[in-house]
């Protein structure tokens, strides 16, 4: 109950300063669907991508990083991926297979016309973000936050386990029952999570060894909540990794974590 009671504490800080100023855009994607985000600041351009059952504005929208990216003078994009926020929730399944999620993102970067940019990704959100860096050149540098290596086992269990519950095929056990008790203070659609967990981007070590740009892999000193950070570093040929103080839940939000990030993306 110790890690549910520090789910409540973010959820309730969140609810407390979620943003209000800041409207929503829109765009339609490759399939028809449409996906949300906020576009703010000037400069050289970062896409943030949030986590499993949050949004674009819970994960990111008054998160210390992004008031530190926007005073450094970078422009943040930060979506909702469908199924999630203000995005289209499609009921069907198939609109959630076949790397739909990674051809939206490219989708919007298309349609703001961007030609270079960052990409951080946090939680989930890392696992989408290796999966487009296999996909599209025009990411320079990428984060990786909250994430080891077992995403890279395509019979992961924690995958498959999420999927299972979401989609009503078990009962929560010891390691779901959180989450589950997450989505539901959020009312996030169970169904979708669970399309979301079946059909989540995969991306093998083969793939990750051949990822050429330079990456930062960043987690809580006490967050092995999916595999070992290092693992996944020593994977990635151009990389270095970061402990910072944090859980998997606390690290996104703290200014060691922005700091971190900062440092490595004013790199030349």
């Amino acid at each position: 109950m110790r890690i549910y009671r520090s789910i409540i504490i973010v959820i309730l800080f969140l609810i407390s300063c979620k943003s209000q100023d800041e409207s929503k855009k829109d765009f339609i994607s490759y399939d028809g669907t449409k996906i949300a985000y906020t576009d703010s600041g000037d400069g050289q351009v970062v896409l943030l991508i949030h986590g499993f059952i949050v949004d674009g504005d819970w994960n990111w929208g008054k998160s210390e990083l992004k008031k530190q990216l926007i005073n450094q003078g970078y422009r943040v994009i930060i979506p909702d991926l469908r199924g999630n926020g203000d995005s289209d929730k499609p009921l069907d399944e198939n609109a959630y297979k076949d790397g739909a999620e990674i051809k939206d993102l490219i989708a919007l970067i298309d349609h703001l016309d961007i030609k270079t940019y960052a990409a951080i990704g946090y939680s989930r959100g890392s696992i989408v973000l290796a999966n487009l860096l296999t996909k599209d050149n025009r990411v320079t540098k990428a984060v990786f936050g909250g994430m080891g290596i077992g995403f890279t086992d395509p019979n992961w269990y924690r995958r498959i386990q999420f999927g299972d519950v979401f989609s009503g095929r078990t009962e929560p056990n010891e390691m779901t029952r959180e989450a589950v008790e997450f989505a539901k203070d959020l009312d996030v659609n169970f169904k979708i999570m669970g399309y979301l967990q079946d059909y989540q981007p995969e991306t093998s070590i083969a793939e990750l060894n051949n990822i050429n740009v330079k990456t930062l892999v960043i987690c809580g000193d006490v967050d092995l909540d999916n595999g070992n950070p290092k693992e996944l570093q020593e994977q990635l040929p151009k990389s270095r990794l970061s402990i910072v103080s944090g859980d998997h839940m606390s690290t996104p939000f703290s200014k060691e974590f922005a700091e971190s990030i900062i440092e490595f993306l004013n790199e030349k």
